[in-house]
């Protein structure tokens, strides 16, 4: 009979990166959270289903303080993950963790159209494309992304680098966020983020406007903003200061 034991299963370890949402509150916290009602009100599925990071380094808040600041947040739904910018280790089970080396990729500040800030900072800490861009010919990395397929709802396409083609659909509860330029061959029905990466020279091209958001440079739109004129048209969006304008394309 053999002594030898049978082999112990392994332990597998992976990395993985998800899409995630920052939100950085200003003092003072009730004047935010009233933008924060106000953002919701616009774009009630916004944070439907998305992990968030609450990044508290703004608030200077004490340590008693910071429970109330987490309920406030995840009283209108929204899903808080993790905290940042505060040291919450020491609250215990059931408090949101502490995250570290979230700094990578620079946070855009949301803001409405015409206003320096509307107190609610969405900015991509992680990402999970579903994609992945081909690289161009030459050295370096890719510049651009072209879609083939239709972006399904749920899906997200994150691409700081450079600009994004669809060829096909942006389907409702889609989104796709670029570092220059977005241009969808076909119905825009989901949210598109234009130059996240501080491009505010980027611009939106869509071949019918049914879009749930727009956002370039921080400055956003959404779908109650727009002129009901562009509805089914062809359309562009684009930064005149802190104004995002919207056209029909001719």
């Amino acid at each position: 009979m053999s002594t030898e034991s049978a082999p112990k299963p392994t332990i597998r370890f992976r990395g993985r990166n998800f899409l995630a949402l920052v939100v950085a509150p200003d003092p003072p916290l009730d004047e935010w959270l009233a933008h924060l009602d106000d953002w919701l009100t616009r774009a009630p599925a916004f944070f439907k289903g998305r992990p968030v990071i609450l990044d508290l380094s703004a608030m200077k808040a004490e340590r008693s303080e910071i429970p109330a600041i987490v309920a406030a947040v995840q009283a209108r739904n929204v899903r808080v993950m993790g905290v940042d910018g505060a040291d919450v280790e020491w609250l215990g089970i059931g408090t949101p963790a502490q995250l570290l080396g979230g700094k990578g990729d620079p946070a855009p500040e949301f803001r409405a159209e015409g206003s320096p800030a509307a107190g609610v900072a969405a900015g991509i800490v992680a990402t999970a494309p579903e994609i992945k861009p081909e690289t161009p010919h030459g050295e370096g990395d890719a510049t651009s992304l072209v879609l083939a397929e239709p972006v399904r709802s749920g899906q997200q396409i994150y691409f700081p680098r450079g600009d994004v083609t669809v060829i096909g659909a942006v389907q409702f509860g889609a989104e796709i966020v670029a570092g220059g330029s977005i241009t969808v061959h076909g119905p825009l029905r989901g949210r598109a983020i234009a130059g996240v990466s501080g491009n505010a020279r980027s611009r939106i091209f869509c071949r019918r406007f049914e879009a749930e958001l727009l956002s370039i440079d921080g400055v956003y739109k959404t779908a109650d903003d727009v002129d009901p004129a562009l509805i089914g048209k062809p359309a562009q969006a684009w930064l005149e200061g802190d104004t995002l304008r919207t056209a029909v394309l001719d």
